[in-house]
């Protein structure tokens, strides 16, 4: 079926507000899980080492899924991979309304695991974006889907105070009904998406490639067909002399593997995943490890909310700059931005990590930082990769970044006790070492979009 462009604008201003819509909805569900489900990890398990585990369950349950999700999308459209991912996180908050109410460990486990998939879609949901939208304008899509998130982010954490309201009238415990309330959400982002994201972006991008293949590969063929229109037909066979071939639509089996492979070969996406793999690495290990500095220093739990909301915030307010800086001034540019902002705030928490106030702007900067390095590389790996890999290898990016998310939360921990928090912002200096030397190749050689 052909598109007109006004067409595909079209398409592209729904597919925004239904991502948006969703957006919103569905991060309300996940937000509750790095907040309400660590205090009810404490709570279950009565222990900190079992509790830090379960700590770590959604983050792995989102790369565990980011995968497979990928893949889904690759073969049957944004629209059926979407609704599933936020389905799935929908059961697993149902499961942690039985976790909650019979203090139970395994449901705990699996609950957590499975909420991790509305992660993953909101992860996907930046990509969904750019199907479709001009190349100029995919980091400023893509940024609009990320700044949305943040009020879901926010209002996920607060989800105890309706609890209490739902308890009263249902019976449930405050952790209970707040994990009702997450997978009335999440399930709700599931059926919206289901319902409106028609019709799909990925399926129509496929259509517009592959008629663009079909007329460039008619131009290629019409010359030689008409130097040999006397000749039989039977002779047009295809291999045959004079004859160009014209390729089969990308196949998407064996995308991993052609993925691994682009990235070994395509400098602009293995740019884009050392970027997003150092920022999500960085900021989930000072970010895991910033509460438990500051109650260990006398700081209140109210602080350590002020804290973690003021890092959300930074993490998600300036995302739609961040992508209008990256189509204005080039991903290198903008992506160094993100670097010293990154590198000033573990120079704050290595010098004055005994000065509440710093760590709490250290912890706003953090936020900032990993959103110019993360919108930024994202956009970047969504106009380097090519088409024929590009939904399954942004799930498997996804993947890769709640896998090494997911350790570096793990890790901090065992550091933090053996060292201090000045030790582990110096340590993750360090990690910053790839990402600089990718700015500046990324500066002195830009990866032009099309």
């Amino acid at each position: 079926m052909a598109h007109a462009p006004a067409d595909i604008a079209a398409i592209q201003r729904r597919t925004l507000v239904v991502l948006i819509v969703t957006q919103v909805i569905g991060a309300v569900g996940v937000g509750v899980a790095p907040s309400i489900g660590i205090l009810l990890a404490g709570e279950v398990t009565d222990s900190e080492a079992w509790a830090g585990l379960a700590r770590t369950a959604s983050t792995l349950g989102a790369a565990l899924f980011g995968l497979p999700l990928g893949a889904l999308a690759a073969r049957r459209g944004r629209r059926l991979a979407l609704s599933i991912g936020w389905w799935v996180g929908a059961l697993g908050a149902a499961v942690l309304v039985l976790a909650a109410q019979l203090d139970a460990v395994v449901p705990l486990f699996v609950g957590l695991l499975l909420i991790g998939a509305g992660s993953a879609v909101a992860l996907q949901s930046r990509f969904a974006a750019t199907d479709l939208a001009e190349p100029r304008h995919k980091a400023r899509a893509l940024g609009l889907v990320v700044w949305v998130g943040t009020l879901g982010s926010v209002l996920g954490p607060n989800l105890g105070a309706p609890g209490e309201l739902v308890g009263a009238a249902t019976g449930l415990t405050v952790f209970a009904s707040a994990f009702l309330i997450a997978a009335i959400c999440l399930a709700l982002a599931g059926t919206l998406v289901f319902l409106l994201l028609r019709p799909d972006p990925m399926l129509v991008s496929d259509e517009l490639m592959a008629a663009a293949r079909e007329m460039a590969d008619d131009a290629a063929v019409r010359p030689a067909a008409s130097a040999s229109d006397a000749e039989p037909a039977a002779d047009l066979a295809p291999g045959a002399p004079g004859v160009v071939d014209r390729p089969l639509p990308p196949r998407r089996k064996g995308a991993i593997r052609r993925l691994v492979a682009e990235v070994r070969t395509n400098p602009g996406a293995r740019a884009a995943v050392v970027a997003i793999l150092v920022g999500q690495v960085i900021m989930v290990a000072i970010m895991t490890m910033t509460p438990v500095h500051i109650v260990h220093h006398g700081g209140s739990i109210n602080l350590v909310g002020i804290t973690i909301s003021l890092h959300v915030v930074g993490m998600f307010a300036l995302a739609p700059v961040v992508g209008m800086m990256t189509d204005r001034y080039g991903h290198g540019p903008t992506m160094a931005i993100g670097v010293v902002v990154l590198l000033a705030s573990l120079v704050i928490g290595a010098v004055r990590p005994d000065d509440m106030g710093w760590i709490v702007v250290s912890l706003v900067l953090l936020g900032l930082g990993w959103s110019f390095v993360n919108v930024t590389g994202s956009a970047l790996f969504s106009v380097a990769v090519s088409s024929e890999t590009r939904a399954a290898s942004q799930g498997g990016v996804d993947a890769l970044a709640n896998l090494f998310g997911a350790s570096a939360a793990f890790a901090a921990g065992p550091l933090l006790a053996a060292t201090s928090f000045a030790t582990l912002s110096l340590l993750t200096i360090a990690v910053l070492a790839p990402l600089v030397v990718i700015v500046v190749r990324l500066v002195r050689v830009p990866v032009v979009v099309r």
